[in-house]
């Protein structure tokens, strides 16, 4: 509780914005947050509580029957793997761990899935075994969280559809049962304002439990949550509307995993399901590049990016896990879709454009301010470009959950290639508390970011809450060999610009340019007069996981309005 309060003290010490609201709050210029009943969504207020029912499941699942596991098992978590000898399954749930998602990790079994068909089932037993002792019955805490106890059924469900499930079968069943009141009791409902896509997980939980068991009620309850969610939860377009690429691949994943049971249990709800599914693959093509996936926004410790590229290759990860028959089905509703309106997702943020060698995706949250609820960053105008397959500027990601040191760092705008004045971020912290009105008076009109023949452009008014700034219009400009970037930015006073690009090619000083060095290219990047400076940085292909890349920083000093060319050559 101390360190809550000396977290929100220091949030109002170094948020004016903040401050701002708290002030028209209590003068009445800004409205309270609409009330609501926490864990307790409005469509469910004619919904008793959710009894525990014996299990009945319609298809029968095979008890494992394996001696002790005989040699050691590589347990992969969240930044950081764990080797286990025999005999040393307890000890997986009193270790000390490197980050608070790895131990929900151990809780939720995420590593099973991400070891395939190739998991020792003799290790399933013992590690399920040892967690039936310790945490079997429900309770506080986070092994018994409900997005954790969601993601726990699952992930044993599915492996023992493949495999069978863990010894004695009945009592197995009557855990997993005793999953679906302990979900329903804490939904993560928080208001129309602050809940995320964690309460349609939630549902999912519930739906493929009570598909799974014969828990009709609990099958109810938890189709009904992911129907109603969706449209919460996901723009007209197809997308997520939570900022991140990486889950918007796992949401899409979630709904093609229910869409999937519906189909096999030959359930009603099928049909909605399969649109919802077919909408949200339509967008994926979008978010991809000729070099690779970007990863913008947060990544989920759920599973690392490469799990899920079966929905955008087609096969392997979570798609390899699946019978023949749903992965058909998967892969034609994959095919069949129409893409996503370029239109649509470019009002829900989303750019993507060629121009000819030139390959980019930009991202512009609708308002400016990042999502909330979500998984945004500060990265207003932030952009990912590849050179035919090669990338060359990158959205480095995130390694880490976190509001303090490097979890803020690679949230914020100085982790993105875009441009900052005086340091701050194009848009400030955003709040669930803060209504529309507030943000529009703040941060002004929505930004602008649309592509014409040869360019793209942005138009945004964040920085005009420092006083004296006015707009930033940012453009791209291509041609076969060579990239221009005009910036300019409106304004009566004197301020420091700072341009950022990230890169994971080889980068090197030359005078006042930088030369960028890839596979089969070098690039020349060169910003007039001003001296870019060279850094390292990280970019994260997973939670936890990256590699070293370098940050161009260009700094200048100048009075508004200003304005600056920087050009990218292909050599």
């Amino acid at each position: 509780m101390f360190d809550s309060l000396i977290r929100k003290a220091r949030q109002l010490i170094t948020d004016p914005v903040l401050r701002r609201w708290l002030i028209a709050r209590a003068l009445g210029a800004s409205p309270k947050a609409p009330d609501f009943t926490a864990h307790h969504p409005p469509y469910l207020k004619n919904m008793p509580p959710l009894a525990k029912e014996a299990a009945a499941p319609p298809v029968a699942f095979r008890e494992l029957a394996c001696p002790p596991p005989s040699s050691s098992i590589s347990i992969r978590l969240p930044g950081q793997s764990i080797e286990l000898t025999p005999g040393g399954e307890e000890t997986l749930f009193n270790r000390p761990l490197n980050d608070t998602e790895a131990l929900l990790a151990v809780h939720r079994f995420a590593w099973l899935p991400l070891l395939g068909d190739d998991v020792d089932p003799a290790w399933v037993q013992a590690i399920w075994s040892a967690w039936r002792k310790q945490y079997g019955t429900p309770a506080a805490g986070w092994p018994w969280h409900p997005y954790t106890a969601a993601e726990r059924a699952v992930n044993i469900l599915d492996f023992g559809r493949r495999r069978g499930l863990p010894k004695p079968l009945e009592d197995t069943l009557a855990v997993l049962a005793a999953h679906g009141p302990a979900i329903a009791a804490r939904l993560e409902y928080f208001g129309d304002h602050h809940t995320s896509n964690h309460l349609s997980n939630n549902g999912r939980g519930l739906y493929l439990l009570g598909l799974a068991l014969g828990l009709e009620a609990c099958a109810e309850r938890g189709a009904l949550i992911m129907l109603e969610e969706a449209p919460r939860i996901f723009h007209a377009s197809g997308i997520l509307c939570e900022g991140s690429s990486h889950y918007h691949l796992l949401a899409t994943r979630n709904y093609a995993d229910a869409w999937l049971a519906a189909r096999f249990h030959k359930r009603a709800e099928e049909g909605p399901f399969r649109k919802i599914t077919g909408k949200a693959l339509s967008a994926v093509p979008h978010l991809v590049l000729p070099g690779g996936f970007p990863l913008i926004g947060d990544i989920s410790p759920d599973c690392p990016p490469d799990f899920l590229s079966g929905l955008i290759a087609g096969e392997g990860g979570w798609v390899s896990l699946l019978d023949e028959d749903s992965r058909d089905a998967l892969i034609n509703l994959r095919e069949s879709c129409l893409g996503a309106f370029s239109e649509d997702l470019r009002a829900a943020g989303w750019l993507k454009a060629g121009f000819g060698p030139w390959s980019g995706l930009w991202h512009a949250a609708p308002g400016g301010w990042s999502q909330m609820p979500g998984h945004g960053h500060q990265d207003c105008g932030g952009f990912e470009l590849h050179y035919l397959n090669e990338p060359l500027f990158v959205d480095p990601g995130r390694g880490a959950y976190g509001d303090s040191g490097e979890a803020a760092l690679y949230r914020s705008a100085r982790a993105h290639n875009t441009l900052l004045v005086d340091d701050k971020d194009p848009y400030p912290p955003n709040k669930p508390f803060y209504d529309s009105r507030f943000r529009r008076l703040v941060g002004g009109p929505p930004p602008e970011l649309h592509r014409d023949a040869n360019s793209v452009t942005l138009n945004h008014h964040g920085f005009t809450r420092l006083g004296g700034v006015g707009a930033l219009t940012r453009n791209w400009r291509f041609s076969d060999s060579a990239m221009i970037i005009d910036d300019r930015v409106d304004g009566v006073t004197a301020r420091k610009i700072t341009r950022l690009f990230h890169t994971p090619l080889a980068a090197a000083k030359d005078k006042s340019s930088v030369i960028l060095t890839g596979d089969n290219r070098r690039f020349r990047l060169s910003a007039g007069e001003a001296d870019p400076v060279l850094r390292p940085a990280t970019q994260w292909s997973a939670y936890g996981k990256g590699r070293l890349i370098a940050v161009i920083e260009i700094n200048d000093e100048a009075g508004l309005p200003w304005s600056s060319t920087l050009t990218v050559e292909a050599l």
